[in-house]
C-alpha cells in the first residue's frame, strides 16, 4: 500500500504541473464536499472508504483511510465501513479488504 500511495502522489504531482487549472478546480470541488456539513467530515470519509472498497480502487482506499483517521475515525469504524462495502459490493469488494488492512497499518505506522 505504501508503494501504491507513493506512486499515486508522484503521478498527481506530475499531472498538477501539466494541468494546474484543472487540478486546482478538482481540489476545490473535493474541499467543498469533504468538510463538515449536515454530515460531519468523519462520516463523509467513512462513506468514501466504503465506496472505495465497493468500486475496488486501491488508491482511493489508501487516501480515504488516511483522511478518515485524520477526521477522528477509529480503526473499528473504518473496518465496519469496509464490511458495509462488502455487503454492497460482494465478493470482488471482499478481496479489497486486503488493501483496507494494509492502508490501516500504513497510517498507524506513520503515527
Amino acid at each position: 500500500m505504501k508503494e501504491t500511495m507513493e506512486k499515486f502522489k508522484k503521478a498527481i504531482s506530475e499531472v498538477s504541473m501539466k494541468k494546474s487549472e484543472e487540478m486546482k478546480k478538482f481540489g476545490e470541488f473535493v474541499n467543498t464536499i469533504l468538510k463538515d456539513g449536515i454530515l460531519d467530515l468523519k462520516t463523509k470519509e467513512l462513506i468514501a472508504v466504503g465506496i472505495a472498497i465497493a468500486l475496488r480502487c486501491s488508491y482511493c482506499i489508501g487516501i480515504h483511510v488516511e483522511k478518515a483517521f485524520k477526521a477522528g475515525a477509529t480503526e473499528e469504524e473504518i473496518l465496519e465501513a469496509g464490511m458495509v462495502a462488502v455487503l454492497m459490493g460482494g465478493g470482488p469488494a471482499y478481496t479489497y479488504l486486503t488493501d483496507l488492512i494494509e492502508a490501516i497499518k500504513m497510517v498507524k505506522e506513520k503515527t
